[in-house]
């Protein structure tokens, strides 16, 4: 079906994957909001995109192998023993990733998006609406405009979401994610260069590997996944979908989090999280949600706004460019709105509830209810490994499932 007016409530990965989508599938004429002004390429937080996924989104084409990468081929599960630099590796698993810079893929696909596309920054959409025969944008500034679909591409706190299930919202994980990056240490291990590490310690795990610095070298990318202090008090304050700006909150969690760092990591590690600037640092509070439905009305969902999965499945980008890719299939079979629309949700929702429901067991079991790290040795951990995938859906768990074939 071609022709009609779409617009895409969020400019970011997903967002421009949607417009793509969209504009591949006939669409007369794509709008895209993005709230944030400036370059959103400046994010330089790491992405993994499992080999087998990357393959098939090359085929859908929404990658290529130009956009910049780092190659990963194995997992290295480390804990902290005495003095030693570089701790105890007790497991490896096979770990066949790719590793990107989230603010360059987020510029090859903003690159990709038709130049006939009305993308907008600082378009802060405040509401949104829906009857059977459109959809309503209503901005900050208290203009409205009309559309035949409205996609929501606007992550956890989802307008869109929001007026399709106004009794739903995300749930706190009870953890945090703090994140950043530093300079790519100049003495890695033999073979680091390829190896994903996970630090482990009482109550959490800290995941590092080397992401493209789109200056033709590399960083450290890392993320460390604990409950905030108990005296912090943020428990209860984080029950409801936030986020954690700067200010003295954030910087005494951020002084509690570099003691727990020197205290638990092997010194080689510790150094790599310790000596990231503070700019180059930001703490995520971890929510998880799964919705009954991808589309409503005349009004769709895609990536995070439609199922917030805990990251340590390694899938949240994937699955917002698998999402793109499916709606670009429906979308060309298709012979009106509700049957894009109905086959799009048939395809998405169950996916994402699987995916939910992984993403909360990996965090159970790493975060909340971690085992004791330093008398594990490789065949326990791997009977541990198994059992947090057990029921995981055919086709794929880390890394993403695999998208459906036309």
């Amino acid at each position: 079906m071609g022709g009609g007016k779409v617009a895409v409530v969020g400019g970011s990965i997903a967002g421009c994957a949607m417009a793509l989508a969209a504009s591949r599938g006939g669409a007369e004429q794509v709008t895209v909001f993005e709230r944030a002004g400036g370059e959103l390429r400046d994010r330089g937080v790491g992405i993994g995109v499992h080999g087998d996924r990357f393959a098939e989104l090359e085929a859908a084409g929404y990658m290529t192998d130009a956009m910049p990468w780092a190659p990963l081929s194995r997992r290295l599960w480390t804990v902290r023993d005495g003095a030693t630099d570089l701790g105890r590796n007790m497991a490896s698993q096979p770990f066949p990733f790719r590793a990107y810079n989230w603010g360059s893929l987020w510029s090859e696909l903003r690159r990709r998006v038709p130049d006939g596309t009305d993308f907008r920054a600082e378009a802060h959409v405040a509401q949104v609406a829906t009857d059977a025969d459109r959809a309503t944008v209503r901005l900050a500034d208290g203009s409205e405009e009309h559309f035949d679909l409205v996609i929501g591409a606007d992550g956890y706190r989802s307008v869109v979401r929001q007026a399709m299930f106004p009794e739903l919202a995300p749930a706190y994980a009870g953890y945090l994610g703090w994140r950043g990056t530093s300079e790519a240490p100049a003495d890695l291990p033999e073979g680091g260069d390829e190896e994903a590490r996970v630090v482990v310690f009482p109550g959490g795990h800290c995941m590092m590997y080397l992401i493209p610095d789109r200056k033709e070298g590399h960083r450290m990318n890392w993320v460390l996944y604990t409950r905030p202090p108990a005296e912090s008090g943020l428990d209860e304050e984080l029950r409801s979908p936030t986020s954690l700006p700067p200010g003295k909150v954030a910087a005494e969690l951020t002084a509690s989090l570099r003691d727990l760092v020197a205290e638990h990591f092997p010194p080689y590690w510790a150094d790599c999280v310790l000596r990231s600037p503070e700019e180059r640092t930001f703490i995520q509070p971890i929510y998880d949600l799964s919705v009954p439905h991808y589309a409503r009305g005349r009004l769709l969902l895609a990536g995070d706004a439609a199922t917030v999965a805990r990251p340590h499945i390694g899938a949240g980008s994937v699955k917002a460019l698998q999402d793109a890719a499916a709606l670009e299939r429906v979308w060309r079979s298709g012979g009106s709105w509700q049957e894009i629309l109905t086959a799009y949700d048939e395809g998405r929702s169950v996916v994402g509830g699987q995916m939910v429901g992984l993403a909360r067991r990996m965090g159970e079991a790493q975060v909340v209810r971690t085992p004791d790290w330093s008398t594990m040795r490789e065949p326990e951990f791997h009977a541990w490994w198994e059992e947090q995938n057990r029921g995981s859906a055919p086709g794929g768990s880390l890394g993403g499932q695999a998208l459906r074939p036309d």
